[in-house]
């Protein structure tokens, strides 16, 4: 059988390798869309298996990348993230997701590639409501799902998108809170933190990625159509939660100074429950598990078995 080829982009980010990684070790032919002078690292233990493109900003030539690379399925993770954004940040935004995004579709539509598996953020829905975007990177990620539409409806895409919770596991180079909960356990420092209301829905890596398989398995030999997905643990926990998970799990204490700092505007304290998860999935590592996993894989933790 033809091997299925895959196009990626986001694929030097942290979620975005481990799926480039993962499609390789299922057989995919993976190719990778990324920005001249991208750091490649984390892709290392398999970029002799990947094709790499390099893509200077023009729409043009991202067409000609999309012929190039000929894929069955683009991935799309590439995207620019801020929590909060400050006047200089804008042009970065719009950019990384509204523009480059569009230009990605225009590039698809040219080459006639139809399958589409995008990347959303939970962060759509604050509130529980059915759009209130929590920041600024949320209300570009709805925007860019806006113009998806036209390209479906006008050029015949079949396009899944994953609104992500949460994501952790080992190797996560990114400053988020499991992170600087091992920084803190292993260094011995106290970590400031708000009050502790803010809900987090942590899925681990692994599931994620199984999220974006059973999404392109659902889009396969489907007419024109637009799905959301919502990618959950099931199980949010409040972040004073969330430190007690990590200290059961590790056996580690973490010096927590609650309500030393204060929260962002819109901090989620109400989960967004109005999801469907993609066809046949559902979280199975849960956050015990992972933390576990992650801090053995990392050699923050000794193996169970004592080895």
């Amino acid at each position: 059988m033809t091997r299925r080829r895959a196009l990626v982009t986001g694929a030097s980010g942290y979620v975005g390798s481990q799926l480039a990684r993962r499609l390789v070790s299922e057989g995919w032919d993976v190719h990778v869309l990324v920005r001249p002078g991208s750091d490649l690292a984390p892709l290392a233990d398999v970029r002799a298996a990947l094709t790499v493109h390099v893509f200077d900003g023009a729409t043009a030539a991202l067409v000609e990348r999309v012929r190039e690379a000929a894929p069955d399925a683009v991935f799309h993770l590439a995207a620019a993230f801020l929590a909060q954004h400050r006047p200089e940040d804008v042009a970065t935004l719009v950019q990384a997701n509204l523009l480059f995004s569009t230009q990605l579709l225009e590039a698809m539509a040219a080459n006639d590639v139809r399958l589409l598996v995008n990347t959303g953020t939970a962060w759509q829905h604050f509130g529980n409501r059915d759009y209130d975007p929590v920041n600024l990177y949320a209300a570009t990620k709805q925007a860019f799902e806006a113009i998806l539409a036209y390209y479906v409806n006008a050029h015949g895409l079949a396009a899944a998108t994953l609104l992500l919770f949460d994501t952790y596991g080992p190797r996560d180079p990114r400053p988020k809170l499991v992170k600087a909960l091992w920084n803190a356990a292993r260094d011995g420092t106290r970590l400031s933190m708000t009050s502790g209301e803010q809900l987090l829905d942590m899925v681990y890596i692994d599931d994620v990625l199984d999220a974006f398989l059973a999404a392109e398995q659902a889009l396969r030999g489907a007419g024109s159509v637009q799905l959301r997905y919502g990618v959950s643990s099931g199980a949010p926990l409040d972040l004073k939660a969330l430190v007690a998970a990590f200290e059961a799990a590790t056996g580690l204490c973490v010096d927590v100074g609650w309500g030393e700092r204060p929260g962002r505007p819109r901090d989620v304290t109400t989960p967004w429950t109005g999801f469907v998860p993609p066809p046949g999935w559902q979280a199975r590592v849960g956050l015990e598990e992972g933390l576990r996993r992650s801090g053995e894989a990392d050699g923050l933790l000794r193996p169970r078995d004592g080895t």
